[in-house]
């Protein structure tokens, strides 16, 4: 079901979403060559805990760390480790907080130094498609508009759209109804309505988009190697205007 939120639920998620947009804005000066994941994973959780919110992802379900990260061809709910980063990687960081009982979500991928033109390619696809989707997420759409739109542009590049994974609601849960895929038909699915709170977060490969996990049990790869790119915001559908959260 559905969880509609009223507007104080959604002053409360976007102050959640401020941390977690601060948390991004120092991962960007932080990753760089020689880094960990293991150490971008500590500099969160200070920051979060510092805000006076919670990691919503460490312990979620049993994941042990702050911050997924995903690097290369790892498409989410990477494990961060003690393996420094390489110039030419590729990183997404997803990051959750949660503030006075809400949460706020956001991944956002990062250049390692400097990537190929390929790879600069990929992402400004990926990042475009997050802000379709946003775009079209307004009062009288349809969920299946926000996948529509997405793999329309996605695919007009040869790139794969992740399928085994999705967006969602977003409150006092960290996971709820409805679900987002980031395919599928315009015209489809629920009516978007006011107080709607949901986190789009397109998966983009620069080839298949079908999947595997690792033996760890969370870690997501693609099932050919290909690169995966993600970007993710949180947002709020009002009766006015739909406000992206996770922003400063």
């Amino acid at each position: 079901m559905t969880i509609f939120k009223s507007a104080r639920e959604i002053e409360i998620m976007k102050e959640a979403g401020k941390i977690v947009a601060e948390c991004h804005a120092t991962l960007k000066e932080k990753i760089r060559p020689g880094i960990t994941t293991k150490e971008l994973d500590v500099i969160t959780e200070d920051i979060i805990k510092h805000a006076g919110a919670i990691p919503s992802f460490k312990g979620h379900q049993g994941f042990p760390a702050c911050i997924c990260t995903a690097v290369n061809d790892v498409i989410c709910h990477g494990i961060p480790d003690s393996k420094p980063l390489k110039s030419g990687d590729v990183i997404t960081v997803d990051i959750g907080a949660k503030l006075k009982g809400y949460h706020a979500d956001s991944a956002w991928s990062y250049e390692v130094d400097k990537v190929s033109p390929e790879i600069e390619q990929l992402m400004k696809v990926a990042k475009e498609c997050l802000f379709r989707g946003i775009e079209i997420a307004r009062i009288g759409n349809r969920i299946g508009d926000i996948g529509a739109v997405i793999q329309s542009y996605a695919e007009s590049y040869h790139y794969g759209v992740v399928r085994d994974f999705c967006g969602h609601g977003v409150g006092q849960s960290l996971w709820e109804d409805p679900q987002i895929p980031h395919y599928g038909q315009p015209g489809k699915g629920a009516l978007i309505k006011p107080g709607l709170t949901i986190a789009i977060e397109p998966m983009i490969t620069n080839g298949s988009w079908k999947t595997k996990i690792d033996t760890d049990g969370w870690t997501a790869r693609t099932v050919d190697g290909s690169i995966c790119i993600q970007y993710e915001h949180t947002i709020a559908v009002t009766a006015e205007e739909t406000i992206i959260l996770t922003q400063l």
